[in-house]
């Protein structure tokens, strides 16, 4: 993995970190999801929680 020179702050290291290493959906998955969520009889937070997003997306 390529290393950043250490001249930012902590904080800008974190949002670079995350932005790497954030989960991508494909516009398949998003779909399965949003339909899930929709014909499940339960709330829209237990498909968030199986697939580890947060409710507000």
């Amino acid at each position: 993995m390529k290393q950043t020179p250490p001249n930012g702050t902590a904080e800008q290291h974190v949002r670079e970190i995350r932005r790497r290493t954030r989960k991508k959906y494909s516009a398949k998955e998003k779909i399965r999801i949003v339909i899930a969520g929709l014909r499940d009889e339960h709330s829209i937070a237990e498909p968030c929680r199986r697939e580890g997003i947060a409710e507000s997306l």
